[in-house]
């Protein structure tokens, strides 16, 4: 959200930015184009950021809902003592944030406690779909993350999922992580 939505950006403003050179930024733009957070305006001229749009957050949110619980039961009969450690270490990193109302630090833990459910699951496939929809709603979680006391209730349900998943209860975590998802789709109706 650094670049705001419906801002219009051009190749040698995004270089002077990052400081990197044109090939690079070119990669990019044409990489973010294809992942839908782009728009091409006028070739070699200008690019905007994608709006906000209800549409698309609806759609990723429905295919999160059904991969996701999906996900998060494979994760509970094939997680093993590494995956538990690893997310144990984002949850006491989340705390932290939580404590500090670290919006962006929170949204990486997100990001990554999500990741390692899907690495728990011990499906390359799943995983990396469910990479490909968190890294596409990476803005709306920015979005939904500014609510007051939100931060809070994602900690918290992390916390709820993660004690399911220990107690390998597939049916408990694909119910726990349906309503995590179903809360972010709430306060991002609350935001747009």
């Amino acid at each position: 959200m650094r670049l705001r939505p419906s801002e219009v950006l051009n190749e040698a403003e995004l270089m002077a930015l990052t400081g990197i050179g044109r090939t690079p930024v070119h990669q990019a733009l044409h990489r973010l184009v294809h992942e839908g957070m782009l728009t091409i305006i006028m070739p070699r001229k200008g690019i905007m950021v994608r709006p906000v749009s209800l549409d698309d957050v609806l759609a990723i949110i429905d295919v999160r809902l059904v991969n996701e619980t999906y996900c998060v039961e494979l994760a509970a009969r094939h997680a093993q003592q590494h995956d538990y450690d690893a997310m144990q270490a984002l949850l006491e990193h989340s705390a932290v944030c939580v404590a500090a109302h670290d919006i962006e630090g929170m949204m990486d833990i997100d990001r990554e406690f999500h990741l390692a459910i899907s690495a728990a699951s011990r499906n390359a496939v799943l995983a990396d779909i469910l990479r490909g929809l968190h890294e596409r709603s990476l803005r709306f979680w920015f979005i939904s993350l500014s609510e007051p006391h939100h931060l809070e209730d994602v900690h918290e349900e992390h916390l709820e999922l993660f004690r399911l998943l220990r107690e390998r209860d597939g049916e408990g975590a694909r119910r726990s992580v349906q309503k995590h998802i179903e809360a972010f789709r709430a306060k991002l109706f609350n935001r747009i």
